[in-house]
């Protein structure tokens, strides 16, 4: 069987039936598709009639939107998989258009369309599977060589109940005020709302949060994004994806899903947004986490003399796969925390290097435990060059460093037998830029100069790997040397607390000395790999052995070595 980029399923049994045969049908279609899924609902809808099929409305109801939050769930298993339900035909009680007749135009035109109908046979009728595309291509704009899958003869026989299953689905949405509700209750539809996010890698509790707040609107959406200030108490900011990328795939999906919206995506500076000052918005939606969030916004806009905003609050995802450290619900910094030592971008190709000898620049900034780190990569077998033991080494007395320094900075900066005290040294250059690139410009040509011939010694010892670890890697553009930068991370406030706890030093010397520096997003910006050492010292052990092992693969599937 084909797999596709980009499919179209199109649900025909009824709701009440569908959710407990979810999870055949999604792992059915992930076989099939390998990108992006179309989720079009037309429950009740026949493919076995000589007429060619019809798209209906479906009425938005409690039980619709609890089985797209249900469906959404259910996907999260593959994760691979980009899935957008289509919510073109589900409208609510007070607002029900005619539906257009016009082609939907998606994003990922799809090349297989799939469908739960079930012929009487339980075979590939033909005729079915003919209706199947043209009812497709009647919706949707899909690839001119669609193919169709019907999806249940692939379950073999006696693997579906028979008949309407009356099991209900846990409850997604409620208003602030809980209200008794049945599952077939309409939802109330409004002309204006909102709702608001970091939306990093949007993922399918996002895409829950979207879709209830496009089916609760009617003309406009508008859409806060959070950036700037709001994203320094992130988990691992550095990895967050820039604001821009964050619109594109956001405003991509929403088009998708609820092109008749209109779409207003700004930038959320500070907790309140538009929400709190915008008179034309009726609702917002919010989790179950910015709840709270929601009622402060209310209390602001009636100290504005505006009316309160309808809250509709959404349950969390959770995530029944989540490892130590990571949230239980489907979450973005637990996707952040995975991508810890993973490869984030190819690797350099350095042919200047001996063949079958392998450099990884390992950086961060002070306080981070990139020396830690490099200690767990030598006991995994690296060769570790630490380029602060470089560095003394260049300073002490006869050292090719020694004399260039004490002729630039002068004989105060010795101790009496005459080395260097690199504590006053660095009173001198921290916090003075012409200072410190008056002694950078000495430094790290000669650090680097040392790096290279520890290297030569590593090739002479049999090793395939070489670690060098410096703080300055990026500004003193030792990158050239290496094949990947790996980069550790860390909150810049516990940066400061290890600063001065290690070393000694106040609180705003360890700021000076961080200032003095790449930030951690600037470092993070030319790295291929990022490790953190915020948690207990296994999780950094597992982190970097995971980072070792995917390492070796690279290095052994590389087509003529690295």
């Amino acid at each position: 069987m084909a797999v596709f980029r980009s499919g179209l399923l199109v649900l025909t049994t009824p709701l009440t039936s569908l959710a407990p045969r979810l999870a055949p049908i999604l792992t059915s279609a992930a076989r099939l598709v390998n990108h992006t899924l179309y989720v079009h609902l037309q429950p009740g809808m026949s493919l076995g009639g000589p007429a060619q099929p019809q798209s209906s409305p479906v009425q938005a109801t409690f039980e619709v939107i609890d089985f797209i939050t249900h469906l959404y769930a259910g996907a999260d298993v593959h994760r691979h998989l980009d899935v957008r339900i289509l919510l073109t035909n589900i409208r609510t009680r007070s607002f029900l258009p005619p539906l257009t007749s016009s082609v939907q135009n998606l994003a990922h035109p799809p090349e297989v369309v799939l469908t739960d109908f079930q012929t009487l046979d339980g075979s590939q009728y033909n005729p079915a599977k003919q209706q199947l595309e043209r009812y497709a291509t009647s919706c949707y704009s899909c690839c001119p060589q669609l193919s169709s899958v019907l999806l249940y003869p692939d379950y073999g026989p006696g693997v579906l109940p028979v008949g309407s299953l009356d099991v209900p689905l846990p409850s997604t949405i409620s208003p602030t005020s809980p209200v008794g509700r049945s599952a077939k209750q309409p939802v109330r539809g409004h002309q204006r709302g909102a709702v608001g996010g970091t939306f990093d890698r949007l993922h399918n509790a996002h895409k829950v949060l979207l879709s209830v707040a496009c089916l609760l609107a009617q003309e406009q959406l508008v859409v806060g994004v959070a950036d700037k200030d709001l994203l320094k108490s992130k988990l691992l900011p550095e990895l967050l994806q820039p604001y821009a990328e964050r619109v594109e795939h956001l405003s991509e999906f929403l088009v998708d899903i609820k092109p008749s919206l209109t779409f207003d995506i700004i930038p959320l500076l500070d907790p309140y947004g538009p929400a709190g000052s915008d008179p034309s918005l009726e609702f917002l939606v919010v989790s179950e986490e910015t709840y709270r969030g929601g009622m402060a916004v209310n209390r602001f806009r009636l100290e504005n003399d505006l009316e309160e905003l309808t809250l509709y609050q959404i349950q969390l995802l959770k995530d029944l796969n989540h490892k130590e450290n990571e949230e239980d619900k489907v979450s973005s910094s637990s996707f952040r925390q995975q991508m810890l030592g993973n490869l984030l971008r190819p690797p350099h190709k350095r042919p200047e290097l001996p063949p079958g000898f392998y450099v990884i620049g390992l950086t961060g900034i002070s306080g981070s435990g990139k020396s830690s780190v490099a200690q767990r990569l030598k006991g995994l077998g690296a060769y570790v060059i630490d380029s602060d033991h470089l560095g003394h080494r260049a300073y002490a007395p006869g050292g090719p460093a020694y004399q260039p320094v004490v002729e630039a900075f002068g004989t105060d900066i010795l101790h009496k037998d005459g080395i260097i005290n690199r504590k006053v040294l660095g009173s001198r250059v921290f916090g003075n830029k012409k200072q410190l690139k008056i002694l950078t410009d000495i430094m790290w040509p000669v650090i680097a100069k040392l790096a290279r011939e520890e290297m030569e010694q590593a090739v002479a010892e049999g090793k395939h790997v070489c670690v060098i670890d410096a703080a300055m890697l990026l500004e003193a553009g030792w990158q050239n040397m290496v094949h990947e930068v790996w980069t550790v991370v860390i909150p810049e406030t516990e940066a400061v607390r290890r600063i001065v706890e290690r070393d000694g030093l106040s609180e705003d010397a360890a700021h000076s000395r961080l200032q003095s520096q790449m930030s951690g997003q600037q470092l993070v910006d030319q790295s291929h790999v990022v490790l953190s050492t915020l948690w207990e010292p296994h999780v950094t052990q597992c982190q970097v052995e995971k980072a070792w092992a995917l390492l070796q693969k690279r290095i052994s599937e590389a087509p003529s070595g690295p």
